[in-house]
C-alpha cells in the first residue's frame, strides 16, 4: 500500500475502535452506577461483582482491539481483549480473543489459512491507532519457518525490556495458543527451554481457563512462583487480559507468619526436600504418644486413681483407629480415659452407703447391691425403700456423671497426665523436635515440612485451597514442596511449566514423573514448547558448551532471530571485579542491563554501583543472583565471576539461566582463567 492508502486504513480503523471504546465507557457508567447503588444498599455480593467488573473493564483501556481477520467469505472479524456487542445479544463489535472464533487468529498461515484471507494486526497507543500490519494469506511462504505475526513478533520482543513482563496476546504463536487452549481436566506439565513463553503461556492459558470454566471463579486460581521478584516482574500481565482475582504466591505465602529467611546448605536443603521427610514427620508425631510400663497414679480431690498399661493402651488404640490428625485424636484418648476414670470414681461412690453425717455404714457390696445392714441402717435413718430396692441401686444420674468428667478433664492434675501420654502438637514443635535445630528461625525448605507437620497433627484446617494452581519454574519444587501444593488443590487441576535444565535448588527436580507420579498418576500430560522468540541464536550458540557437558540428551529451543552481536568475554582479577563491572555498566546506555552474579558479590557490587537490594527492576540497571534471575528477561546481560557460580551443586544450570536472560547482548567477566564451558567464547583484549 502507498503511504496515502495507509493513512486511509488507519483512518478507518481509527473510526471503529474510538466506537469501541465508547462502548465501553458506556459499560464503564453503568457498571460504576450498579457499583455505587450496591454499597448504598449495603449488597456486599453485589459490591464484591460489580467492583470486579470495573476493574474488568479498566484493565482492558490499554490495547482493546488488537487484530481483525478478513474472511473469505466477505465477514470481518475483530480481535480484543474482551467481547463487546451492540446491545444485548446483538451483533458482536469486538470478539473476545478466548472465543473460537479467535482462534483462527494465532493459528491461521498462509499454507493452512482456515477460511482467512488478511491478518491484521492494529497497533493502538492509548486510544490512537498508531500503525497496521497485514499479512495476506493466501500468498506462497510463510515467513520465518510459520511464524505468525512475524513482524509483530520481532517488533514485540526486541523492543526494550521495561522490568515488568507484557502479555503476548498480540503475538501468540500457534505452539504456544495450543497448549493455551489444552483441554487437560488434571495436570499439564509444558516444558520448554529458555525464550520459549512458558510463563506468558502459563499465564494466558489461566485467562482462558478462567473464561471457559467459569466454576474457577468461585473456587480460586493461584499461581505459584519462584520468588517475590518473579511474582512482581508478571504483576500486570492477567490484570492486562482483565483478570484481576487470581492468586499469586511463593511456596514460603502459603505458609504465611514464617519468612524462610534463614540460609540452609545444599546438602541439607536437599535432604529437608526428601519425600521421605514425611514419613520421619509421621513417626516423630507417633512416638510422642506415650503408652506407660507401669500404672499411672493421678491424684484428683484427694483420691489417687490408678491409670494402668493396657487401659491406655486400648484407649491410643481407638483413638488411632479413627484416622484423625493427632491433636483431635488426641481428643478422643481424653474423653476415653476420662470415662475410664469416672466409671472407677462412680462405682467407687455407689459401693459404699453412708449415714447422715457422711460416714460410711458397712463399706457396702462390690457390685453396688444393699446388703441387710445397709437395709436395716436406711430404714432406722428413714428412707422408705420400694419393693426392688435391695437390687443394685445408682445414686447419681447421667447429669451427675456428666458433671464428673467435665471435672475430670478441667482437673490441672489430671490434664498434666492426659499431657505426658498424649502431648497436644505445634507444627514447629514437631518440625524443630525432628530436625535437631534451634528455633532461631526458618529456611525456605522448612516451610513444607511445617505445613507436613500440619496436616499429621490437625493444625491450620482453615488453609484455603484452589480450583487450578499454575506453577512456574516448577523444576525448582523439592519433593516436600509437591506435597504441600497438593494440598491446597484437592482436585488435581494444575498448569506446571518449566525446564529440567535450569534447575538450580539442590533438592528441585530432574523428573517430573519422580515428583508427579505419586500424586496424579496417569491424570498428566506432557507437552513441550520448541521455539525460542527471546534469545538470539548468537547467545544461545554461546551456551552449546555448557549445554552439552550437562545436558547433552536435552535439545536446545530453536532461537527464530539473529540479534547480529557477538556474546564476549573478558578476563580480570577478582580484586578489579567490582571495578570493571562498575566501569562496563557505566557505558550501558541501550535498554536495560542485568548484572548477574554469585551472592557473595551482591555487597560489594551494588555498593560499587550504588544499586539498591532487593533489586529495583524497572531501573536502567539491576542486580541480582542467578536464583534471582529467574523467569526474568533483559536487553542486555552482564554475568559477574561464573566460575563461582559453578561450585555450587547445579551451578551448571544457574550459569545456563544467567546466559539465557538477554534479548541483544552477553558479556561475561572471569577472575582468572575462564571455566571450560565458556573458552570458546570470544575473549575481549585488554
Amino acid at each position: 500500500m502507498t503511504g496515502n492508502d495507509i493513512d486511509r486504513e488507519i483512518d478507518i480503523e481509527q473510526k471503529y475502535v474510538a466506537g469501541l471504546y465508547a462502548r465501553v465507557d458506556a459499560l464503564r457508567e453503568a457498571a460504576a452506577a450498579r457499583l455505587v447503588a450496591a454499597r448504598r444498599a449495603g449488597d456486599r455480593e453485589a459490591v464484591a461483582v460489580w467492583q470486579a467488573e470495573v476493574a474488568r473493564l479498566e484493565a482492558v483501556e490499554h490495547g482493546l482491539c488488537f487484530g481483525r481477520l478478513d474472511m473469505h467469505d466477505g465477514r470481518r472479524v475483530y480481535i480484543g481483549r474482551l467481547g463487546l456487542f451492540r446491545d444485548e445479544g446483538g451483533e458482536p463489535l469486538l470478539v473476545d480473543w478466548r472465543v473460537p472464533v479467535a482462534r483462527v487468529f494465532y493459528t491461521a498461515t498462509a499454507t493452512d489459512p482456515h477460511g482467512v484471507r488478511r491478518r491484521r494486526r492494529i497497533t493502538t497507543r492509548g486510544r490512537t491507532v498508531i500503525a497496521l500490519n497485514d499479512e495476506l494469506l493466501d500468498a506462497d511462504g510463510a515467513g520465518i519457518s510459520g511464524l505468525v505475526g512475524e513482524a509483530a513478533l520481532l517488533a514485540a520482543v526486541t523492543t526494550e525490556r521495561t522490568g515488568r513482563m507484557q502479555d503476548i496476546v498480540t503475538t501468540l504463536q500457534a505452539e504456544q495458543d495450543r497448549i493455551i487452549r489444552h483441554e487437560s481436566n488434571g495436570v499439564l506439565v509444558v516444558e520448554g527451554g529458555p525464550g520459549t513463553g512458558k510463563t506468558a503461556v502459563a499465564l494466558h492459558r489461566v485467562a482462558y481457563l478462567l473464561y471457559t470454566r467459569p466454576h474457577l471463579r468461585t473456587r480460586g486460581v493461584l499461581v505459584v512462583g519462584p520468588s517475590r521478584i518473579f511474582l512482581d516482574y508478571i504483576g500486570q500481565v492477567l490484570p492486562g487480559l482483565g483478570e484481576n482475582s487470581v492468586v499469586t504466591a511463593t511456596i514460603a505465602d502459603l505458609w504465611p507468619g514464617v519468612e524462610g529467611s534463614r540460609a540452609d546448605p545444599p546438602e541439607t536443603a536437599e535432604l529437608k526436600g526428601r519425600s521421605i521427610m514425611a514419613e520421619r514427620l509421621a513417626a516423630a508425631v507417633r512416638s510422642k504418644v506415650q503408652i506407660p510400663d507401669t500404672p499411672v497414679e493421678i491424684e484428683f480431690e484427694q483420691e489417687v486413681l490408678r491409670l494402668h498399661p493396657d487401659t491406655c493402651g486400648r484407649a491410643v488404640q481407638k483413638a488411632r483407629r479413627t484416622g484423625l490428625p493427632h491433636n483431635q485424636a488426641r481428643l478422643v484418648f481424653q474423653r476415653e480415659i476420662v470415662d475410664v476414670l469416672a466409671r472407677r470414681l462412680v462405682e467407687g461412690m455407689e459401693a459404699v452407703v453412708l449415714t447422715d453425717t457422711g460416714e460410711a455404714i458397712d463399706g457396702g457390696s462390690p457390685d453396688g447391691r444393699l446388703g441387710e445392714a445397709d437395709l436395716r441402717a436406711l430404714a432406722a435413718a428413714g428412707v422408705v425403700l420400694g419393693q426392688d430396692d435391695g437390687g443394685p441401686r445408682t445414686l447419681l444420674d447421667e447429669t451427675d456423671r456428666a458433671g464428673l468428667r467435665c471435672s475430670l478433664l478441667a482437673d490441672t492434675g489430671v490434664q498434666a497426665a492426659l499431657d505426658g501420654l498424649w502431648p497436644p502438637l505445634t507444627p514447629e514443635r514437631v518440625v524443630s523436635d525432628l530436625l535437631g535445630e534451634p528455633a532461631d528461625g526458618w529456611s525456605a525448605a522448612d516451610i513444607p515440612l511445617l505445613d507436613e507437620a500440619a496436616t499429621l497433627i490437625g493444625h491450620g484446617n482453615d488453609r484455603a485451597t484452589f480450583g487450578h494452581v499454575v506453577v512456574d519454574e516448577a523444576q525448582e519444587l523439592s519433593e516436600m514442596a509437591w506435597r504441600m501444593l497438593m494440598r491446597r488443590c484437592p482436585a488435581k487441576s494444575m498448569t506446571i511449566v518449566g525446564d529440567l535444565a535450569q534447575t538450580g535448588n539442590p533438592a528441585g527436580t530432574s523428573s517430573w514423573d519422580r515428583v508427579l507420579l505419586p500424586h496424579v498418576r496417569d491424570r498428566r500430560q506432557l507437552t513441550r514448547l520448541t521455539v525460542n522468540y527471546r534469545t538470539p541464536a548468537e547467545i544461545m550458540a554461546a551456551t552449546a558448551d555448557l549445554l552439552a557437558a550437562h545436558h547433552p540428551a536435552t535439545p536446545p529451543p530453536r532461537s527464530v532471530r539473529s540479534a547480529g552481536e557477538t556474546p564476549w568475554r573478558a578476563r580480570t582479577t577478582r580484586a578489579d571485579l567490582p571495578t570493571v563491572i562498575a566501569g562496563l555498566a557505566s557505558t550501558h546506555t541501550d535498554g536495560q542491563l542485568a548484572i548477574i552474579t554469585p551472592a557473595i558479590h551482591i555487597g560489594p557490587l551494588a555498593a560499587a554501583l550504588s544499586l539498591a537490594t532487593p533489586p529495583d527492576l524497572t531501573g536502567k540497571v539491576v542486580l541480582l543472583t542467578p536464583e534471582q534471575a529467574k523467569g526474568l528477561e533483559f536487553d542486555s546481560v552482564l554475568i559477574a565471576d561464573p566460575a563461582t557460580i559453578l561450585t555450587t551443586p547445579l551451578g551448571h544450570n544457574d550459569l545456563y539461566v544467567a546466559m539465557t536472560r538477554a534479548t541483544r547482548r552477553l558479556g561475561i567477566v572471569h577472575p582468572g582463567p575462564p571455566p571450560a564451558e565458556l573458552s570458546a567464547m570470544r575473549e575481549l583484549q585488554p
